[in-house]
């Protein structure tokens, strides 16, 4: 969920990402694969026939650690291995490859086909909750698998951003949270008997909200592979009010209310083309709507090139190392760069950026070792005489970028 999906939601940090994370737990637990065993569910562990609310409270908790045992670890794992997907994702193919994934599980959401595991090993596990604490807190584990074909969607796009992130202690949040929304509607029913609205095809229409989130980042994923995908989008209101437009349009047509289950043709035809332009729409406000709105011109030209005109023209240099998969970087676009200040005083450096996405191509390898740099981000200001006068090697807010900025000459 990245970004112009779940990744651009939760930028801001740890808590945003858990509050964002506890939304697709809370909305995976209305999704058709979960919603009904709900009240089977907590009659089995027993929170339903406890004789004092307590017992219900108690039991219902035990369930949810057990939901929060089983995901939590997950978020820890996915931090951990976070510097090794970081050097995987700047491989255009890997990126692809992932961004199908999330098409496939958009689909699956959709309604294009059903992912759901063997009826013998559902039963099995959901046989598991034997009486008392114990039994509901290894209830709670066996949810997570029961309701793997609704989870899985929503958990894998977590998981990405989360293994971007290189934080086990952010995942580990992160995936606490989504077991807390996953096991809020689980712990409500049992603690307070609380009546859930009957089953119907409002389901249905959550199943195509979370679809829709997930073909957004798939797109997310597939534009940083081609960047030109987005290139041509404008931060304007003008971009925003077709992007508008355009949902509504697709939300008539059937993005959310229609099902690919109907017999009907026609249904299946306008939810295709409600969805794709939902989802199109919606990837390109989110995209327009990252893009900074910067008055600071970067050249159009290569790191020597930029040398060249710099000391041709005794000014000094502004030299940005960034790629499509480094969140600093994008913060630093976002923030530093396109402060109004920043801007007009770094309107008397040449500025260029240099795209080291692809860090095998043998002339980004050769910039990045004629200037020493090893990691993104990475900010040179150089004086106009050539030499370096300041080096940023992480997101740097905008009043200390000022500040240095206007100490080179």
């Amino acid at each position: 969920m990245n970004l112009s999906d779940f990744q651009s939601a939760v930028a801001a940090g740890p808590i945003q990402a858990a509050l964002v994370a506890f939304l697709g737990g809370a909305l995976v637990s209305l999704t058709p694969c979960v919603y009904p065993m709900i009240a089977i569910t907590v009659s089995v562990f027993g929170a339903r026939q406890a004789e004092r609310r307590m017992e219900g409270v108690g039991l219902s908790l035990a369930f949810v650690a057990g939901i929060v045992a089983m995901f939590t670890p997950l978020g820890v794992a996915a931090g951990l291995s976070g510097s090794l997907f970081g050097a995987v994702l700047q491989n255009p193919y890997v990126l692809v490859f992932v961004s199908l994934v999330f098409f496939a599980m958009a689909a699956s959401l959709f309604g294009a086909f059903e992912v759901a595991l063997p009826s013998a090993l559902t039963n099995r596990l959901a046989s598991v909750g034997a009486l008392g604490a114990r039994g509901a807190f290894a209830l709670g584990l066996a949810c997570g698998l029961i309701a793997a074909p609704c989870t899985g969607p929503v958990l894998t796009g977590i998981l990405t951003w989360i293994a971007q992130t290189q934080s086990p202690l952010g995942g580990g949040l992160a995936m606490f949270a989504f077991s807390l929304g996953l096991g809020m509607p689980f712990f409500l029913v049992g603690a307070f008997a609380i009546h859930l609205p009957k089953s119907g095809a409002w389901m249905v229409h959550v199943k195509s909200l979370l679809a829709i989130v997930l073909a957004v980042v798939g797109l997310y994923y597939l534009s940083t592979a081609f960047p030109i995908l987005t290139r041509w989008l404008e931060h304007s209101p003008r971009t925003l009010a077709l992007a508008a437009g355009a949902i509504v349009l697709g939300v008539s047509l059937g993005a959310i209310h229609r099902d690919f289950g109907s017999p009907a043709l026609k249904d299946k035809i306008l939810k295709s083309l409600g969805a794709s332009l939902v989802t199109l729409a919606a990837f390109g406000a989110l995209s327009s709507w990252a893009k900074p709105e910067s008055a600071l011109r970067w050249e159009k030209v290569s790191f020597s090139e930029a040398a060249r005109l710099a000391k041709s023209e005794s000014r000094p240099l502004l030299v940005d190392f960034t790629a499509a998969w480094c969140g600093a970087c994008k913060k630093l676009d976002a923030n530093t760069f396109a402060d109004k200040k920043v801007q007009l005083e770094a309107g008397r450096f040449v500025a260029v950026k240099v795209d080291a996405t692809n860090d095998e191509n043998a002339e980004v390898q050769a910039v990045m070792t004629q200037l020493g740099v090893v990691g993104l981000p990475t900010v040179l200001l150089i004086s106009s005489a050539g030499s370096e006068a300041v080096r940023f090697t992480d997101f740097v807010e905008p009043e200390e970028f000022l500040a240095s900025l206007r100490s080179v000459r």
